[in-house]
C-alpha cells in the first residue's frame, strides 16, 4: 500500500524546498513543450534538409505523439518501482540528450527514433512531475503550485514556444530549437537533483506489469494517431491503409478495455477512478478543453502563415501577449480558489464563455486582417483557456487520494491529447473540403464575357503590361492571378467557418456537460479507495 504524509509534516519539512521543486518541474515540462511543437513552424525548414517526403517526415509527428500517449499510460507503474524525483531527472536528461542528438543529426530514421524517445520521456515527466507536487504538499496549496505547472506544461506549449521558436527559424535554423532544450533540462535535472524527497521512497510499491495490456493499448494508440494525424492527408476511409489502421486500433482498444476489466485493479486502467464524480466530470471536459486548445492553437498560426503570410516570427509572437494573459488568469482563478475559496466549478462557464467569443470573432477575419485585428479575440482566448484549465484539473484531482493520483493524471493528459488530436483532425478535414467546394462555388461566377470579370482580367493584364511583362503574356498571367485570387478567398473562408466551427464545439457541448453534471450528482458515487489491489511480482 502507499503510504501518506500528512499535511503538517509536507509544511515543516519541505516549504523552503517550494521554489527549487517547483521550478524544477516547471523547467522540465518546458523541455517537453518546446519538443512537441518543435515541427510546427520548423516543418518546412526541416523536411528540406532531412531529404524526405512529407509522408516520411510524418512519422515524426506520428512517433512523438504516440510515445507521448502511451507514456502517460505506463508512467504511473514506473513511478511504482522508480523514486519519483529519479524518475523526472532521468526522463529530463533523457529528453535533453535527444535533443542535442537531434540536432546534430539529418537522417530522417534516426530523427524519427529520436521523436520516438521525446515523447517517451515527455509523458513520463509531465505525469510523474503533477504527480510530485501533488503529493508533496497538502491540497490546501494546490490551486497556485497547479497554475505554475500549468504555465510550462500548457501555457507554453500554446503560447510561448511558437514566439521563442519562430526567432530561432527566421535569425538562426530549426536546429537551434532542440539545441535550446539540453540547457533547459540540464538546468531542471539540477534543480530536481537538489531537492530531498525521501516521503517518495514511500510511493516504491512494486506492481505486477501489465504486459499484454501495454502491448494492446501501444498498438491501439499507435494505430490511433496516425489516423487522426494522416487522415485528412489521404481522405480518410477512402485509403485502405487508413482503412487497416483505424479497424486495428479500434479492435485493439477494445480488447484492452476488456482485458482490463479482468485484471480487477492491477492493469494499466484504473476503473475505481471513475468512482469519484468529479474525475469522471473532468476527463470528459479535458476531452472537450483539448480540442479546444490544441484546435484553436493549431487554426491561428495555419491562417496567419498560409493566408496572411506572416513571418514565422510573427506568427509564433501572435499568440505570445495571449500567454500573459494566459497565466494573469490562471494566478486569478488559483487566488479565487485558493484563498476565497470558491468552488473551481465556477470559473468554468467564464473559461467556455470568452473561448467561444474569441473564436466568434476571429471568424470575421479577412484576406487583409492583420495583427491588430485579430488580437481581442486571441488575448480574449488566453484569458479563457486560463480560467478552464486550471479549475479542471483541481476538479479532477482535488478529491483523489494519493495511490490514485498517477493514473488519474496519466488518464486526464491522455484524454486532453486525444481531443486535441479529434479537434485537429476535423479542422483540417473541414478546412481542406471547404477551400474546394467555395472555389466551386466562386468560379460559377467567373463567366467568360462577363462585364466585370473582363473588366478585371483588363486591369490587371495593363497593370503587368505596365510593368514589363510581355502583353501576349499578360493575359495569361491575368487569368493564372485571377485563379490564385479565388483559391485565397476560398481559403478565408474555409478558415472562418473552422473559427465557427470552434465556437459551435461548446455551443453543443456546453448543454451537454451540465447534463453530464446532473446527471452525476444524481447519483451516489463514491470517491476512489484509499487503497489499491496492488500485487507484487512473484
Amino acid at each position: 500500500m502507499m503510504l501518506e504524509v500528512n499535511n503538517a509534516e509536507r509544511i515543516d519539512c519541505h516549504a523552503t524546498t517550494t521554489p527549487v521543486l517547483v521550478g524544477g518541474i516547471v523547467l522540465a515540462s518546458l523541455t517537453e513543450a518546446i519538443a512537441g511543437t518543435a515541427l510546427s513552424l520548423a516543418r518546412n525548414d526541416m523536411i528540406g534538409d532531412v531529404h524526405a517526403t512529407p509522408d516520411e517526415f510524418a512519422w515524426l509527428d506520428v512517433g512523438y505523439t504516440a510515445l507521448k500517449l502511451i507514456a502517460f499510460m505506463a508512467a504511473p507503474c514506473l513511478m511504482s518501482r522508480i523514486e519519483a524525483r529519479a524518475l523526472v531527472v532521468g526522463a529530463t536528461l533523457v529528453m535533453g540528450a535527444a535533443s542535442g542528438i537531434a540536432a546534430a543529426t539529418t537522417h530522417l530514421n534516426v530523427l524519427i527514433a529520436i521523436r520516438a524517445v521525446q515523447g517517451f520521456s515527455g509523458g513520463i515527466l509531465l505525469v510523474v512531475g503533477q504527480a510530485m507536487i501533488f503529493l508533496a504538499y497538502p491540497r490546501a496549496r494546490q490551486p497556485l503550485l497547479q497554475a505554475l505547472f500549468a504555465m510550462g506544461a500548457v501555457v507554453a506549449p500554446t503560447t510561448i514556444a511558437p514566439a521563442f521558436q519562430g526567432s530561432l527559424l527566421d535569425g538562426q535554423s530549426w536546429t537551434w530549437i532542440f539545441l535550446s532544450i539540453t540547457p533547459l533540462a540540464l538546468m531542471a535535472s539540477g534543480l530536481l537533483m537538489l531537492v530531498q524527497m525521501p516521503f517518495f521512497d514511500a510511493m516504491k510499491v512494486p506492481i505486477l506489469y501489465d504486459w499484454i495490456g501495454l502491448c494492446l493499448i501501444s498498438a491501439a494508440l499507435l494505430c490511433l494517431t496516425y489516423v487522426l494525424t494522416q487522415g485528412a492527408r489521404w481522405d480518410w476511409l477512402g485509403e485502405p491503409l487508413v482503412r487497416w489502421l483505424t479497424a486495428i486500433g479500434i479492435t485493439a482498444l477494445s480488447i484492452f478495455l476488456v482485458q482490463q476489466k479482468f485484471t480487477r485493479g492491477s492493469g494499466l486502467l484504473d476503473f475505481a477512478l471513475f468512482a469519484s464524480k468529479e474525475f469522471s466530470f473532468a476527463f470528459i471536459v479535458s476531452f472537450l478543453a483539448g480540442a479546444a486548445l490544441f484546435g484553436s492553437a493549431f487554426l491561428i498560426p495555419a491562417f496567419t502563415v498560409s493566408v496572411l503570410a506572416f513571418t514565422s516570427t510573427d506568427a509564433g509572437q501572435l499568440l505570445l501577449p495571449s500567454g500573459v494573459l494566459f497565466i494573469g488568469t490562471l494566478l486569478i482563478a488559483a487566488f479565487a480558489i485558493q484563498v476565497c475559496k470558491v468552488p473551481p466549478l465556477i470559473t468554468v462557464p467564464f473559461g467556455i464563455v470568452m473561448i467561444m467569443m474569441a473564436m466568434w470573432m476571429l471568424s470575421g477575419s479577412t484576406g487583409e486582417s492583420g495583427a491588430d485585428d485579430m488580437m481581442p479575440a486571441i488575448l480574449l482566448r488566453g484569458m479563457g483557456l486560463g480560467f478552464l484549465f486550471l479549475s479542471i484539473t483541481m476538479i479532477a484531482f482535488n478529491d483523489l487520494p494519493p495511490c490514485h493520483l498517477g493514473a488519474g493524471i496519466g488518464l486526464f493528459n491522455a484524454g486532453r491529447q486525444l481531443g486535441g488530436l479529434l479537434g485537429v483532425a476535423a479542422l483540417q478535414t473541414m478546412i481542406n473540403h471547404h477551400v474546394a467546394s467555395n472555389a466551386a462555388v466562386l468560379r460559377t461566377y467567373i463567366v467568360a464575357g462577363d462585364p466585370m470579370v473582363s473588366k478585371r482580367l483588363t486591369a490587371t493584364a495593363a497593370m503587368l503590361s505596365s510593368k514589363g511583362t510581355d502583353a501576349m503574356a499578360a493575359g495569361d498571367v491575368a487569368v493564372k492571378l485571377l485563379g490564385r485570387t479565388i483559391v485565397h478567398q476560398s481559403t478565408v473562408m474555409a478558415f472562418d467557418m473552422a473559427f465557427i466551427a470552434v465556437a459551435l464545439l461548446f455551443v453543443v457541448a456546453a448543454p451537454a456537460m451540465i447534463a453530464v453534471k446532473i446527471g452525476l450528482s444524481r447519483h451516489r458515487t463514491q470517491p476512489p479507495p484509499t487503497t489499491t489491489n496492488l500485487k507484487h511480482p512473484p
